[in-house]
């Protein structure tokens, strides 16, 4: 099939998964046309079925913000006669799901339809789709889908709780490379970071308010107090990075925190890690705790949106409750003092994230693509 996969080129959780998913279905012998204002993080080597095509944003003295939306719906309707796309799958509802509707009208009787699939992640249906600025926008444009899918149960059930959809949405999970992110012996990298053997506990995110960085820091704060010798390591930046770094200076532990900034190939600092922690106020499915897992690393994380489904409390981790910096503290303090725990809750995060091993979830994708074409025909 020539698929078309419209996303955002950030770190985030939704650009990883379009691109991984590209990725995955090219290695089956599809064609790919990823779409995108910049090319995205994770599409970083030349192959010859995956093609990426940059949407123009030309500047005129009338508008004060190019639209994007409209660039990318023509951009979709070139694509639709030229590359002759069988699918366009768009991550985001806003406003990649709305551009396809009208990329869809413009062609009209010019072209065979093209079923157009929709995945929500989560900022499109929790922040961006209840304003009520756009919450009709997005009602229309998820039901002039022809396919809807959602990363996990929860945020299936924020779908139908906050907006009148009329669509079948199937749950079809985010997944991971368990080749790329697997523990690999990294002991130079560690010495180099923790020359007198401490623990590494590791936070990983684009330092969002929503992702609540200053309590990871006191949440480490507790561990140190509770007599464990350990690191701390923020990889990431973001608005709430000043936050964190000064919670260190006022708690006086800046000595055992480093700022590693945007990396790669986080794997290798997964592969270093003790625990992993992620007390977030809002997720909707928890990719970067997943990746943790996949690299063998225990969770702590906040009990609510999608987590619960991917960290089990008492197996792979501990859940917390918003916010509750006490019990973040013990809980990592618990794991990172037993290391009978620690390595059975090592060895479980491995085994349930081989549930969501890539090719898995790729096959249950290109299924959905097949169901919905053949339902349109």
């Amino acid at each position: 099939m020539n698929i078309g996969i419209v996303c955002y080129p950030t770190f985030g959780g939704s650009g990883v998964v379009a691109t991984e998913l590209a990725k995955g279905l090219a290695n089956r012998g599809h064609n790919l046309h990823i779409l995108s204002y910049a090319r995205p993080a994770r599409l970083d080597s030349f192959r010859t079925d995956i093609t990426f095509h940059e949407v123009d944003l030309s500047s005129y003295p009338l508008f004060e913000y190019p639209p994007y939306d409209l660039a990318l719906a023509n951009m979709m309707v070139h694509l639709i006669q030229y590359a002759k796309l069988d699918i366009l799958h768009v991550h985001y509802a806003i406003p990649h799901a709305t551009s396809a509707y009208l990329a869809k009208q413009i062609l009209n009787s010019k072209a065979a339809h093209v079923p157009v699939i929709t995945t929500l992640h989560g900022t499109d249906i929790t922040l961006i789709g209840s304003d009520p600025s756009y919450k009709q926008v997005v009602d229309f444009s998820i039901n002039q889908s022809d396919g809807v899918t959602a990363v996990s149960e929860y945020l299936k059930k924020e779908t139908y709780n906050h907006f009148d959809i009329k669509k079948d949405i199937k749950v079809i999970p985010n997944f991971i490379d368990l080749d790329r992110f697997k523990r690999s012996k990294k002991e130079h990298f560690k010495k180099a970071i923790c020359p007198e053997g401490e623990k590494v506990v590791t936070h990983v995110s684009n330092f969002r308010e929503v992702k609540r960085v200053p309590d990871v820091v006191s949440a480490f704060d507790q561990v140190l107090k509770n007599g464990v010798k350990a690191k701390l390591l923020m990889v990431g930046d973001g608005p709430d990075r000043p936050k964190a770094e000064q919670k260190c200076r006022e708690l006086g532990m800046c000595d055992h925190v480093r700022f590693l900034g945007k990396q790669e190939q986080i794997e290798e600092v997964l592969s270093i890690s003790d625990l992993f922690m992620i007390p977030s106020g809002s997720e909707t499915f928890g990719l970067a705790a997943l990746e943790a897992m996949s690299c063998s690393v225990p969770i702590i994380s906040s009990n609510i949106g999608g987590l619960p489904e991917v960290n089990i409390h008492g197996e792979t981790g501990y859940l917390c409750e918003l916010g509750d910096i006490e019990c973040l503290g013990r809980c990592a303090t618990e794991i990172l003092q037993d290391e009978e725990l620690h390595q059975r809750m090592s060895e479980n995060a491995r085994k349930r994230a081989e549930l969501f091993e890539l090719d898995k979830i790729v096959t249950v994708y290109e299924d959905y693509y097949k169901e919905i074409k053949e339902g349109l025909s």
